[in-house]
């Protein structure tokens, strides 16, 4: 699964780093505390290695929860 954000790229980041031991869970803040508990290291490792190009920012929540509604409609 891509990152949709450069701020979920390199929360991904941030929670594999954890994961794997190269550094302390208790450093992670927001997403990447919760990324490292709820996701494998293959899907952590699939969106921090998502190229930033052309990403935004941020994507706010209600934008994400639009599209899906939209998409479970069709």
């Amino acid at each position: 699964m891509p990152a949709k954000s450069k701020a979920q790229q390199k929360a991904a980041g941030a929670a594999l780093s954890a994961k794997r031991g190269d550094s302390s869970k208790s450093q992670l803040k927001g997403a990447s505390k919760s990324m490292v508990d709820s996701m494998s290291e293959k899907e952590l490792r699939a969106m921090a290695s998502t190229s930033q190009k052309g990403k935004p920012s941020h994507v706010s929540q209600s934008k994400s929860s639009k599209s899906k509604s939209k998409s479970k409609a069709k």
